[in-house]
């Protein structure tokens, strides 16, 4: 995947998001652990989502991607972006998937809300 794929997915799921009531907070967040995609407000959910974005011709599940290893690079990162903004907010930790075409345009999606937990556990 390129960097204008994994751009076109994030910019598809932040329109998405916020087509459904939730409001950007930041995108691209880094800290020395890593980076988080999209920071959302869900009502009273803080939501942290990593976007894996893949073209329709890769194998596999792109959600694969989102390992144990970088669930605890989330975890550590959304704990560090936490320490610097108090919302008052339960956090969440949000996975979603975008597939593109051969021109690379977003072509379908799948959310999935509370994909894991803060001992990276998937639920």
């Amino acid at each position: 995947m390129d960097n204008r794929s994994g751009k076109t997915g994030e910019a598809y799921v932040a329109d998405w998001l916020e087509q459904r009531g939730c409001r950007i907070l930041c995108r691209n967040y880094h800290s020395r652990f890593g980076e988080i995609d999209i920071i959302a407000q869900d009502g009273g959910y803080l939501l942290f989502v990593e976007v894996k974005t893949r073209g329709g011709h890769c194998l596999g599940v792109p959600q694969e991607a989102v390992t144990a290893s970088k669930q605890r690079k989330l975890v550590l990162t959304a704990a560090q972006y936490l320490s610097e903004h108090d919302f008052g907010l339960q956090p969440r930790f949000d996975v979603a998937t975008v597939r593109t075409d051969k021109a690379g345009q977003a072509v379908s999606a799948e959310y999935f809300e509370n994909a894991f937990d803060a001992e990276n556990r998937f639920v």
